[in-house]
This record gives C-alpha cells, structure tokens and sequence, in this order.
C-alpha cells in the first residue's frame, strides 16, 4: 500500500540511503539534503561532476522560505508550483554546507506527483534530489531503463511509466529558471515547460530575461 511506501522511504532515508522516486517529468534519485554523506553517495552513484549542483525537493511552497531567499511574489512562487519547473534562488543558511558548497544559489523543486510530495512532507529536512540515470546519459521513464543503478539504491518505488516513452519531449526534465536577480529570470535548461514559464514571468509577473 501507498502508505507503506512512503514509511519504507523515509526509513530507507533517514538511515543513509537513497530511494529511486517517480516524480511528474522523469524518475529521481532522492537523499537527505541534510546528510552530507548521503549527499556524497549520490555524486558516486551518478558519476556526476562535483561542481554539478543538486536540486532540493520539497512537498509545499511553504517550506521555500525556510530553506531559500525568496524575492519574488508567492503568488508565481504558486503559479509554478507544483509543477514541472525548478526554481532557482538564493540558498539560505538553514541548508546544509555540504550541498553546492561552490555555490550560493540552490534549485528547488517541488514536484506535481503525490507520492514525492508525501515523501517529502514525512521527512524532517528537505531531499536532494536529481534524475535516476548516469549523469550525460538519457532520463528514465520507467524503472527497468535505469538497472545499471539498482544495486545502489536502498530502495525503488515503481510508480509506472511517466508519460509517454516513445517521446522525446517526455525526457527534458523540469524547466529550470533562475529567479534570484529581482525583476529577472534567466532560462538554465528549457526543459518540458518552458514556453508556459516564460509566459507566467514575462507576461503575470513583468519580469525580463537577465540577458536583455
């Protein structure tokens, strides 16, 4: 059952591990954003390049202001959350150091698919989170396509096909926008949902591309 999953998590969680979760745009790997060992495990286990950020995950809009420096109305804070987006802001020191470490920014998603957002509302801290793949190769859309990495996973929570597998557009990953200049936002990745994005800054919110 539902609730089982969410309990066998956050136990896989909090003891150190990482749990492969579906979210609304691909399959994620998740860790304490707090554990810096886990934090570590999840470089190892991805091949990632260490000057590579994680994004945090949280389950509402609520927690950014623990855990960011928001500057922009909560209003587009919601328009955009949940949703397939990240937002990219200034990091607070609530966040551990260990996380992006070389950076004084963090991106923060929270994404529109109830399980992760259960998840993350049943653990103390925010989770770190990123795709379940070998960082340069294809996002996932099930679970069968990222089995290199299931020997390191504590645990997999199979919530079926995301959307559809023959499509391409399906394996963008989240829009990210970086929102931590007031007034502007910068595009770091197009991703699935960029066109309704930059429709809700620009044209809701009045704000400008950085680079204009």
């Amino acid at each position: 059952g539902w609730r089982e999953a969410v309990a066998a998590a956050v136990g896989a969680l909090q003891a150190g591990g990482l749990v492969a979760v579906p979210t609304d745009t691909v399959y994620g790997v998740a860790c304490l954003a707090q554990d810096s060992g886990a934090v570590r495990s999840v470089y190892s286990l991805k091949g990632r390049n260490g000057g590579k950020p994680l994004a945090i995950c949280l389950g509402d809009v609520d927690g950014l202001y623990r855990y960011c420096h928001v500057n922009v109305p909560d209003e587009l804070l919601r328009d955009l959350l949940p949703g397939p987006v990240t937002l990219v802001l200034k990091r607070s020191e609530e966040l551990n150091k260990d996380l992006n470490p070389f950076t004084s920014l963090v991106g923060v998603r929270i994404p529109n698919h109830p399980f992760i957002r259960e998840l993350a509302r049943a653990c103390s801290g925010p989770l770190a989170l990123t795709s379940a793949n070998i960082s340069c190769q294809a996002s996932t859309l099930t679970v069968s396509e990222f089995q290199d990495l299931w020997p390191q996973l504590s645990l997999i929570i199979d919530g079926g096909p995301i959307g559809d597998v023959q499509s391409p557009e399906c394996r963008l990953g989240s829009t990210v926008v970086d929102l931590s200049v007031s007034g502007k936002f910068t595009i770091i990745r197009p991703g699935c949902a960029l066109t309704s994005t930059v429709e809700i800054l620009r044209q809701k919110y009045g704000l400008i591309p950085a680079s204009s």
